[in-house]
């Protein structure tokens, strides 16, 4: 190798270096920043969808019902504190005037935080595992909206904690059978005749329609069941 060329590498290998040992304390500061602020809130349902849906859609709409009636029930409502479904979810928690929380991301586009969210419970994360942490250790339950890449994304994060037992079992369901049925006929028909997950791993997440069968399968979960962190 050119040892002009060597040195430039080693060079900057080592300020890549230095810049990452920095780097650990804004991710410590996140962290901390989260843990205190959530710790306060109480028992809360993450709900999550695209940053795409628009006002007066169907999924838009059901968003905020969903949220509201979860409000009333005495749960704090979380979100990824953008547009779209995140923005109805929080809309539906202050309707109902329940606590209004956005965990939200910095991203180039499309990302912003909605209006909806209570002002001491905005929450704005660099990095997104940092994140996804703090809506897996204080969320009590998960409502997966229709949404893309980041939806997926956020519920097989879940689906796998759970069913690692890396956090205590959970309530989780998917609202719109005809938005999720191709996935799940893909996870009966290809991941399970594979061998790649348990039949069992299929009941770890209900499928339903409504707000009410949203609300009626949080409520009969936690009838027998303590509320509290999940690790």
């Amino acid at each position: 190798m050119n040892a002009t060329l060597k040195t430039l590498k080693e060079r900057h290998w080592k300020e890549s270096m230095a810049h990452s040992s920095w780097q650990i304390f804004k991710i410590m500061a996140e962290f901390v920043e989260g843990f205190e602020a959530l710790s306060k809130i109480g028992p809360c349902i993450s709900i999550f969808g695209s940053a795409r849906t628009k006002p007066g859609t169907v999924y838009y709409e059901l968003s905020i019902e969903i949220a509201r009636r979860l409000s009333e029930e005495g749960f704090g409502v979380i979100t990824g504190g953008g547009p779209g479904i995140m923005e109805a979810a929080n809309k539906g928690a202050k309707l109902a005037n329940g606590k209004s929380v956005g965990l939200n991301i910095d991203l180039p586009f499309e990302q912003r935080p909605n209006d909806f969210i209570d002002k001491d419970k905005l929450l704005n994360f660099d990095y997104f595992f940092v994140r996804k942490v703090m809506f897996t250790k204080y969320s009590q339950g998960f409502v997966m909206m229709p949404g893309g890449f980041g939806t997926l994304d956020e519920f097989f994060e879940v689906v796998t904690l759970i069913q690692t037992e890396k956090f205590r079992q959970m309530p989780m369901v998917l609202v719109g059978r005809k938005y999720w049925q191709g996935l799940i006929n893909w996870l009966e028909d290809v991941m399970l005749v594979e061998g790649n997950i348990h039949p069992e791993d299929l009941a770890l997440f209900e499928i339903v329609d409504t707000s009410e069968e949203v609300v009626s399968y949080m409520l009969d979960y936690y009838r027998t069941r303590q509320l509290a962190p999940n690790f």
